[in-house]
């Protein structure tokens, strides 16, 4: 029998990479990839299966069933995030596709973006482990899986070998793309705009609110564990504040699609359907982050094993304040390339009693904010320096 420790680091790492192949098989309309979201959703139900079972062997008191209640109710939450992942992944394996001229706008508009990219022939990183190659780390780029040949690696970690031919799929920095398909390639190549096939009223704004959910959803999720770990109230409260906005932010998608179908051809409506479910599951997995989050806003005791069992995970959830006239100090995210120097993707910030929930390429940083960031063991150092080595000004 599995330990409750082991069970967490496992279902945490699922659920985040359970919602990263989600958007991505949507936006890249690949069953593959949908298909793997399916068996991690049963896997996510399983572990939680197995943790209902430990967790009822391990309490022999009513202060440790308390304790381990909050467990359990992670675990339950984090099932709910990979079922709301599973309804985008059935989309992609029913047909439901979103148009392409939403797909071209989110990945354009959006600050994070996702590409794929064969290896090549004259690679420097063919043959290298992700870990020897530090993509993430160069290029704010994270790979989430790799097609070799017939086979899939999902979830590939620093150990996993690259080989030409190799066909990477990646999410993160839209600013660190073509550095990444550089690296991968051998080549340079400029990132185009395509022209739109359908002229759509107000897509920009309809793109705009979708972004914004899927962004939102995704915050949510990060900042629900950061407000465990750190047992913050602030962060607990902010998940909180995400969920009502998203559920306002469904309403006027779904306004925009309403008005939208009494002007488009029929052939055009699964790709608004498409628009419809992906704004629930989005919805849903905020809806999940709350139930988290709601274990610091209540005060309720959490078991110890957990803070220990989040040093293992895949990826490091960090709070760090910016020094005075450290190297961020008064500067842009994007003007000091934060996630593609680091790795470490910029989830929030939060200044003074304000929190920036979607920080952007132009958000200038200032001493003393105090900044929410998710990537690299290797990344948290270098986070670290820029927030605190200081710099002759």
């Amino acid at each position: 029998m599995r330990t409750v420790k082991d069970l967490l680091v496992d279902i945490k790492d699922t659920s985040e990479i359970v919602v990263d192949l989600a958007y991505s098989a949507i936006f890249f309309d690949n069953e593959d990839i949908a298909e793997e979201v399916l068996d991690l959703e049963n896997i996510l139900s399983d572990m939680l299966k197995q943790m209902r079972i430990v967790s009822i062997l391990s309490a022999r008191r009513v202060d440790e069933a308390e304790s381990v209640s909050t467990i359990l109710q992670i675990a339950g939450a984090a099932q709910k995030i990979g079922s709301a992942a599973g309804d985008i992944a059935s989309l992609v394996l029913r047909g439901f596709k979103l148009p392409k001229d939403v797909v071209n706008l989110i990945l354009r508009h959006s600050e994070e973006t996702a590409t794929k990219v064969v290896v090549s022939e004259s690679s420097e990183i063919a043959e290298k482990t992700l870990g020897e190659a530090r993509l993430h780390t160069r290029t704010g780029m994270r790979v989430i899986a790799i097609k070799r040949g017939f086979d899939w690696i999902f979830n590939p970690d620093r150990d996993t070998k690259i080989f030409k031919g190799d066909v990477l799929f990646a999410r993160g920095d839209i600013t660190g793309m073509s550095y990444f398909y550089e690296l991968v390639t051998g080549e340079k190549k400029e990132i185009t705009e395509e022209s739109p096939e359908i002229e759509f009223e107000d897509l920009d704004n309809a793109v705009d609110t979708l972004i914004e959910m899927k962004d939102l959803s995704e915050l949510s999720v990060d900042l629900s564990y950061s407000s465990l770990i750190y047992q913050n109230e602030d962060v607990a409260h902010e998940v909180v504040y995400l969920e009502e906005k998203l559920d306002n932010l469904k309403f006027e998608l779904k306004k925009w699609v309403l008005r939208s179908s009494a002007k488009l051809p029929e052939e055009m409506f699964k790709g608004l359907i498409a628009l419809l479910e992906l704004s629930t599951a989005a919805e849903n997995i905020a809806d999940a982050a709350r139930e988290i989050a709601e274990i610091v806003t209540e005060k309720m005791d959490l078991h110890p094993i957990f803070v220990e069992a989040m040093k293992e995970t895949d990826e490091i959830i960090l709070m760090v304040e910016v020094g005075e006239r450290c190297e961020l100090d008064g500067v842009a995210l994007g003007e000091a390339r934060v996630e593609t120097n680091t790795g470490m993707h910029v989830m929030a910030i939060k200044r003074g009693n304000r929190w920036i929930t979607k920080p952007g390429a132009g958000t200038r940083l200032t001493r003393g904010d105090l900044i929410v960031a998710k990537g690299t063991r290797e990344g948290v150092d270098l986070l670290r320096n820029m927030c605190s080595v200081k710099v002759f000004q």
